[in-house]
């Protein structure tokens, strides 16, 4: 069996928090678990690394189903999977690609662990692509937002067929929903064992919450300045209620030249993925997103939040907040209001300081960033240091010419120095990557 200290050094972990060592600890006992911790504390590598070292080697199928909100967090939770090193297969399954090639992968892969929406899930198990018999370990990441996207039906009929499970894991950000009974079981609530690390107190400490006062009820003015004020060089996630209200949001920023991203439900995978590349590589520094961007998605070093709607809940409040002041940064939260707004009632007993808006703003610089979107990815047997090399060997670009690498099933983002761009584009124009011919553009 694999080590813990060989698996922590594969993924660069020197030490575990107290809440990972609790649920090491815990997941090896006979109990199902429900963990509660804030969002940005760890909770993927928490269940991850007890999970890969209670694998069976000499076991074949699917042992361990991973249940999740979104295909971003499906994602997310397979590339941390595979940074652990292991001998054992994981891969994500969602909509948005045909169940017939997730089968085909499965068929070529022979996963170990299997990473999936509700949904998803449930087209694999019904067409019996999976041997729902061997599965012996159920996760439901974000089990709360599973329940408020109306997930309970799908994950109703995924845990029936799952006949021989062992061990139940249950994680949240929020203790604000109780197990389900068709999670529980009815009668038997009191075998999960609850891990609450809910405590607040630290990210309190670390996040300045200010109020930002529009003179107008159309706040995208506002909105515009307070950006102008905050977000150079600092990654801001802008919070709204509605797909439409990003696609409104982000069409103003950029009618003001603005750079920014869009990110919502609504949107084209490629096009959710474009934008999250861009915002963590640094080529947009201001992401416009629903609620999708909340929860789960793994992006560092975001110092700003803005709540351009209010959510309608405190949770919700928190997740977003959550996507700062993450581990030990710092962080700032702003709340837009109309002065004839009212803050909702989780908030009215909480004393907000005013944000002064300076009474000049200027547009901040573009990104040293930019983002190339190359026509070719993993199926084409395309590897980050292909692209990498390319772009040394054909590009002339250096080391510190060449960000972020990003590979996909049929095509790559790579982050580019902006002002290397234009003598980039002349020296790779008519070149091949592993001798293909493909597209090589700056992502738009």
């Amino acid at each position: 069996m694999i080590q813990l200290c060989e698996i922590m050094q594969n993924a660069g972990i020197e030490v575990l928090t107290p809440m990972q060592e609790a649920m090491l600890k815990a997941y090896h006992t006979d109990r199902n678990i429900v963990l509660l911790s804030p969002t940005g504390s760890g909770k993927t590598l928490a269940f991850l690394l007890p999970l890969v070292m209670s694998l069976d080697a000499d076991k074949d199928g699917v042992q361990t189903l991973v249940l999740t909100p979104s295909r971003e967090l499906a994602l997310q939770i397979d590339g941390v999977f595979r940074s652990l090193g292991t001998p054992f297969k994981a891969m994500s399954c969602y909509g948005g690609r045909s169940t017939m090639e997730e089968h085909r992968i499965m068929n070529n892969l022979h996963p170990s662990v299997i990473i999936a929406t509700p949904g998803r899930i449930n087209d694999h198990l019904k067409k019996n692509n999976i041997d729902a018999s061997a599965i012996n370990t159920l996760v439901i990441d974000e089990f709360d937002k599973c329940l408020e996207l109306g997930f309970q039906d799908e994950m109703s009929e995924v845990v029936t067929q799952l006949t021989a499970l062992q061990k139940k894991v249950l994680l949240s950000a929020t203790d604000a929903v109780d197990i389900p009974d068709f999670v529980a079981g009815m009668g038997n609530r009191d075998v999960f064992l609850k891990l609450d690390f809910l405590d607040n107190s630290s990210l309190s400490a670390r996040l300045d919450i200010q109020k930002v006062f529009s003179p107008e009820k159309d706040k995208l003015e506002t909105l515009y300045r307070l950006l102008c004020a905050i977000s150079s060089n600092s990654p801001t996630l802008v919070f709204v209620n509605y797909r439409e209200s990003v696609e409104r949001v982000a069409t103003f920023l950029y009618s003001k030249r603005f750079s920014c991203g869009a990110f919502h439900g609504g949107m084209e995978q490629i096009e959710r993925e474009r934008a999250l590349y861009k915002f963590r590589n640094g080529t947009t520094t201001v992401l416009v997103s629903t609620d999708l961007a909340a929860r789960g998605l793994d992006i560092d070093g975001v110092v700003n939040v803005v709540h351009y709607h209010l959510p309608v809940t405190s949770e919700a409040f928190t997740h977003r907040n959550g996507r700062t002041a993450r581990w030990a940064a710092k962080g700032h939260a702003y709340i837009i209001l109309h002065q004839d707004e009212e803050l909702p009632g989780y908030l009215s007993a909480t004393k907000i300081p005013a944000f002064t808006l300076p009474v000049q703003v200027t547009l901040p610089p573009p990104s040293c960033w930019t983002t190339l979107y190359i026509g070719k990815g993993k199926k084409d047997k395309v590897s980050k240091a292909d692209v990498v090399g390319f772009l040394y060997k054909k590009g002339g670009m250096g080391k510190d010419d060449v960000g972020q690498v990003d590979v996909k099933d049929h095509y790559s983002f790579a982050a580019v120095r902006r002002d290397k761009l234009k003598k980039l584009m002349v020296l790779i124009r008519g070149e091949k990557i592993k001798g293909m011919k493909t597209i090589v553009e700056e992502a738009r």
